[in-house]
């Protein structure tokens, strides 16, 4: 296995030492984990980093940058960084007295979530210390991931605080694998057992005071009926937001089903619990002209918009023909359209020419639920650029989490399920409160958790309500 021989690399550049060691806590420990020595080993430095970022994938963590705690993490931090191109941070132990007088060094923005790298975790403090430091820099911090876990209470201490740490080795695996390799005798194994199952540095009992936490303030968190109010909002966005709080509802249904009439019952039964339905027209085996007028109809009876999933990717000249004719006419009865920002601003202008004077809206793709996405960093950027210049047509974004302070815009996160998980084809999937309440997104898309449940009626209520409930948790307002 991978991890047994990392483990016994570990053991043979003396990164695992057996003695009489004094931890960071002061506590006297038998067995002394000292990784600052990869620094020196190159090639297992790369292993040990490569190995982490197969965690970070395996446990489909969302993040938007990676701080390493610094120093020991920072340099992998570094390698997972560049070598996969995500975005970093660096967290400062002291504030320099010139420049930018930063402890955090990088791009973010408020509300980011950030992703701690660490190398060995005993009692959790290292953790919470860069924790606290983003929080008060405005990001947020939900998971860690730390190549060893001494098992001594670090894992729940975090867990209170909010922070799950995902620990790619455990004491016990590494005691275990010495132990099989004849690294250590068992006389030297059942003291280090001994020590740890003694020395927990964290009991559930204890009141442990949670650390500072950048928390929603309730005077500048805008509800969907305040934002639906503002001078600037497009009036597609405004009305939206006028409907999830009249339906008092923030989910959007994905009816990718293949049969017009099984659609449009969909958007009947379903229609009361929803602000949004979503489209993907071109599966349709029989779509007709019809069949896009009794659907306007349902829209109008339920009070929901059309949102038609056709993410334009083309020159404007394309766009528009691919919008406004063809076999679909989406402009004439879709609300809501998407594109990728990858041709350049020329394919929202394309959309623009023909839907404005309808009165119909734009959503930019500014990040994927699908694993792999290329739609992260530098791409995000500039799609919150086009979409600020160009917010007379463009009302929001796709999203994984929030990427602008502009109550102007609506993020809508695809992937949703009441399970966080993926499926064997690359989709991830975020629960409601996760989306809405963590990640700052303002509507839920649900597909296979509605369209895969026995009731659909009752499965589309409960994400409807929890999403509401995260909403209002949101707000400052708790469940109801």
């Amino acid at each position: 296995m991978e991890i047994d021989s990392i483990i016994l690399k570990l053991h043979d550049v003396n990164a695992v030492k057996f003695g009489d060691y004094k931890l960071k806590s002061g506590m006297m420990t038998p067995i002394y984990i000292d990784l600052r020595v990869l620094v020196s080993y190159p090639a297992l430095m790369n292993q040990v980093s490569s190995l982490i970022y197969q965690r970070v994938q395996q446990e489909k963590l969302q993040f938007d940058s990676v701080c390493g705690v610094p120093y020991t993490a920072l340099p992998l931090a570094t390698i997972i960084c560049s070598r996969n191109e995500l975005p970093m941070l660096i967290r400062r132990k002291e504030a320099k007295d010139y420049g930018t007088k930063r402890l955090v060094e990088g791009s973010f923005r408020e509300g980011d979530l950030c992703l701690i790298i660490e190398d060995t975790v005993t009692s959790g403090s290292s953790i919470l210390e860069t924790a606290e430091v983003l929080y008060k820099e405005g990001l947020k911090v939900t998971d860690a991931i730390v190549l060893m876990d001494r098992q001594q209470g670090g894992l729940e201490m975090l867990r209170s605080q909010g922070i799950k740490l995902h620990p790619i080795i455990s004491m016990s695996k590494l005691l275990q694998v010495l132990l099989d390799a004849k690294r250590i005798d068992a006389q030297t194994e059942q003291k280090v057992r001994k020590f740890i199952r003694y020395n927990n540095t964290f009991s559930p009992k204890e009141d442990v005071p949670p650390i500072k936490k950048p928390c929603v303030d309730t005077k500048l968190e805008l509800s969907y009926a305040d934002r639906a109010k503002l001078p600037n909002i497009h009036a597609l966005a405004s009305k939206l937001l006028q409907i999830m709080e009249e339906k008092r509802s923030n989910l959007c249904l994905s009816a990718d089903v293949t049969s017009s009439e099984e659609l449009l019952q969909l958007a009947d039964s379903l229609g009361p619990k929803i602000c949004l339905l979503k489209t993907h027209v071109d599966i349709l085996r029989d779509y007709t002209v019809t069949f896009s007028q009794k659907l306007q109809a349902l829209a109008e009876k339920h009070n929901f918009l059309i949102f038609e999933d056709r993410k334009f990717a083309d020159i404007g000249n394309t766009v528009t023909h691919q919008y406004q004719g063809g076999l679909y006419q989406i402009s004439s009865w879709s609300h809501i359209v998407n594109a990728h920002a990858v041709p350049g601003p020329g394919v929202v202008k394309g959309l623009s020419a023909i839907g404005k004077d309808l009165g119909r809206g734009c959503l930019l793709i500014a990040q994927m639920s699908s694993q792999g996405s290329l739609a992260t960093g530098d791409y995000t950027k500039a799609v919150l650029k086009m979409a600020e210049e160009q917010s007379d047509f463009v009302i929001g974004f796709i999203c994984g989490s929030k990427i602008t302070k502009r109550p102007e815009f609506i993020h809508m996160t695809p992937g949703v399920q009441m399970q966080a998980g993926g499926d064997v084809l690359g989709q991830q999937y975020t629960t409601p409160e996760e989306v809405i309440y963590n990640k700052g997104s303002d509507v839920i898309i649900v597909g296979r958790g509605v369209l895969g449940a026995p009731d659909r009626l009752k499965a589309a209520e409960s994400y409807r309500k929890s999403g509401w409930d995260a909403y209002l948790k949101r707000l400052g307002q708790g469940g109801q």
